[in-house]
């Protein structure tokens, strides 16, 4: 029997996501040095990402030019709107994309949308920026909001206490204008109407707690009371402002948007009033400067806790897009409720949308390419970023931080990685062991495979000859390695088309050997 007395373990669990504002001996073992299309999973550990398929396999119709970004892509009435060049089209899964209303004007930036139903009818009113606002009920009849010839061509909208105000004017920049209780194209005083300015360019709108938040360019007010008579503005900060309205998210009791200097919630800015506070994305600050303002969009993802923010750049490639990837969940090392975050790279999108269709959660992104995708999809076909021009595999990466085992100075002997994680399907990565920091000078092995093609029986959905009884939904991988170093960090990359693995956690057996 081998002698086992001189191994030592070191265990971690996968949890804290992507970190890379760290030295080497502030890591907490579970972080990410690299965690690219793994998403921090609210059940634990890291998560492949799911691909992207179309959602409707036709193109939204161009108007003038063949490269026309989507400029919207808004979940309606259990379909989709797209506009494309100054026009909207509706569809479904399939058939062809039907007109809504076309003249918009060329559009420069993303439209805004808001739902609402003032009178047992569902409706979105959409604001352009080129064009005077327009409302489309469910039998798609459109309706310009038009009430005055000093109206002007709004770029921001939302609905709260049942008035809808907009914002983004082009010839008054730090005005809102909103229109009395339940109208939908009078912006008159006498019926409840007015405006009212602020000390700021204003960047977005958005409802939450009871009260509306204005984002402006170096400060955050919020508007409280029901009507005309009662609306009151109070200052949130001076100090802090919002780059891109297309980040103003609400998620985990937040709302969450980008500042100059991160990602921040507004909650977290309202509690210190006039003094700043830590962003909550120091952790990946490096990213945050690499954010463009080229066109910012976002959506939710509400079962995930999760928020998705991209960011693509106009002349860049749709494999080198990047977005960053928020949750919120508890921290299993530190038992903390936090965010955590991944990079999301293959994703080119230039407009955003979740929602609920009929009861199932749906995300939705229109591409720079004219088509409008579907994420979250891929895991009983092929697990893959489609596009225009075909299909591309996901390339998932997980890097661990440079571990030392609580001494730089011993060297460690590797033994034997045990690897703990869940899969749907088929297993097919690569485990590979870097040594010394990537050393040029320390010998470095070659990738392990980590793959089973053993799927849980699970009764009621578990196939005759393809699952395996008794097989545990928490298998470990037992693997022998090779090798010695200093520091070891443990990396996954798996560019299968196979349905997503968990990764929970890590054993790392090793013979301590000489010191340096």
């Amino acid at each position: 029997m081998a002698d086992t007395s001189q191994i030592s373990p070191f265990v971690f669990g996968c949890s804290g996501g992507l970190v890379l504002n760290k030295d080497t001996f502030s890591f907490e073992p579970g972080e990410s040095r690299i965690l690219q299309n793994f998403e921090p999973d609210i059940k634990g550990g890291y998560k492949r990402i799911l691909g992207t398929t179309f959602y409707n396999s036709n193109i939204v119709p161009q108007v003038s030019a063949s490269n026309e970004r989507v400029v919207m892509s808004a979940i309606f009435n259990d379909l989709v709107l797209a506009a494309r060049g100054g026009s909207i089209h509706r569809a479904g899964t399939s058939g062809s994309w039907t007109s809504v209303t076309t003249g918009l004007g060329t559009p420069s930036k993303n439209y805004e949308f808001k739902k609402f139903n003032f009178s047992g009818t569902d409706n979105i009113v959409i604001a352009t920026g080129t064009s005077f606002p327009i409302i489309i009920d469910t039998s798609y009849n459109v309706s310009s909001v038009n009430a005055t010839g000093s109206v002007n061509t709004f770029s921001i909208v939302e609905v709260f206490k049942n008035h809808i105000f907009f914002a983004g004017g082009s010839s008054a920049p730090q005005e809102i204008k909103f229109m009395g209780p339940f109208q939908t194209n009078d912006f008159t005083s006498g019926n409840g109407g007015g405006a009212i300015k602020v000390d700021t360019t204003i960047v977005g709108l958005k409802v939450f707690r009871g009260s509306l938040f204005i984002f402006g360019l170096d400060k955050i007010f919020k508007l409280v009371g029901t009507s005309l008579s009662d609306f009151a503005i109070t200052p949130v900060t001076r100090t802090i402002g919002c780059l891109d309205r297309g980040s103003i998210q609400e998620l985990g009791g937040d709302i969450v948007f980008l500042a100059p200097d991160g990602i921040r919630t507004i909650a977290g800015t309202e509690r210190i009033d006039d003094v700043e506070l830590g962003t909550v994305s120091k952790q990946i600050q490096e990213r945050i400067d690499e954010v463009t303002t080229d066109n910012v969009s976002s959506l939710v993802i509400r079962k995930k806790s999760q928020y998705r923010m991209f960011y693509p750049k106009t002349s860049g490639t749709e494999a080198s897009s990047k977005a960053i990837i928020s949750v919120v969940k508890v921290n299993s090392n530190t038992g903390r409720l936090g965010y955590e975050y991944a990079d999301l790279v293959g994703i080119k999108a230039s407009s955003c949308d979740s929602d609920f269709v009929g009861s199932t959660e749906t995300a939705i992104h229109g591409g720079y390419d004219g088509y409008v995708y579907l994420q979250e999809s891929g895991t009983s076909a092929s697990n893959v970023f489609t596009r225009a021009g075909g299909t591309a595999n996901i390339e998932s990466i997980y890097k661990s931080p440079d571990l030392t085992m609580g001494d730089p100075g011993i060297r460690k002997s590797m033994q034997r990685v045990i690897v703990n994680y869940t899969n749907e399907g088929l297993v097919d990565a690569d485990l590979r062991l870097r040594y010394d920091y990537d050393s040029a000078t320390t010998p470095q092995p070659g990738s392990y495979p980590l793959a089973t093609g053993n799927i849980p029986a699970i009764y009621g959905t578990g196939t005759y000859g393809n699952s395996t009884y008794n097989q545990s939904s928490l298998p470990l991988v037992r693997q022998d390695v090779q090798g010695s170093g200093f520091a070891v960090a443990v990396k996954v990359n798996d560019e299968s088309t196979n349905p997503p693995i968990s990764l929970k956690g890590f054993e790392l057996e090793f013979v301590p050997g000489g010191r340096r």
